[in-house]
Parts: C-alpha cells; structure tokens; sequence
C-alpha cells in the first residue's frame, strides 16, 4: 500500500466512525422522543412537572420509574392518565423500598 492508501483508508475508517456515531445518537434521540410521547400520555401535565423536578436531583430514579409505566400502561395494569396525586403515592412506596441503613461499628 502506498502512503496515500493508507491516509484513504484512515480518512475512510474515520468517517465511517463519525457516521456511526452520529446514528447511534440520532437512535439515542428517537428513543428519548418515544419515551417523552408516552409520558404525554400516561402523566397528567402535573404529574409529568414532578418528575421533570425529581430528575434534577434523582434522574436515575426517574429513568427507572419511567420505564415501569411505561411497561405498566402498555400492560394495561395501571390506570391513565396517573395524576400527581398518584405519583406522589408510586414515589413514597418506591422511597420506602430504598431506606439505607448504616451500621457504626
């Protein structure tokens, strides 16, 4: 190979990883667009500024009960819209489950 292959072949391989970058981020997106849609349907508008507030201070938490009515309304297991009133509820029982306990010795 001559020098001008090997810099074609590393021009190719470097745009070949920027393309699959930037797709894996435009999925990255259509995922979040997906989830945002179904928490439109799912969440009061209330309910849905609650876990914008909580996702400031616990997004790992959010993530997670996201994906729960997400899984619990297409199961049909849960009824919709779920108000404030009842995501305060879901958010103390998930709270208690998480009670951290530290031991002195």
């Amino acid at each position: 190979m001559s020098i001008d292959d090997k810099e074609l072949e590393k021009l190719k391989a470097k745009r070949m990883a920027e393309i699959q970058e930037r797709l894996a981020e435009e999925e990255r997106l259509r995922r979040e667009m997906e989830r945002q849609a179904a928490m439109r349907v799912i969440l009061t508008p209330e309910a849905r500024q609650r876990l914008a507030n909580l996702r400031l201070i616990k997004p790992e938490l959010v993530a997670q009960l996201e994906e729960q009515l997400i899984q619990l309304a297409n199961t049909g297991r849960v009824k919709m819209p779920i108000t404030d009133d009842m995501l305060k509820e879901i958010l103390s029982r998930l709270m208690a489950k998480r009670d951290i306990k530290i031991k002195r010795i």
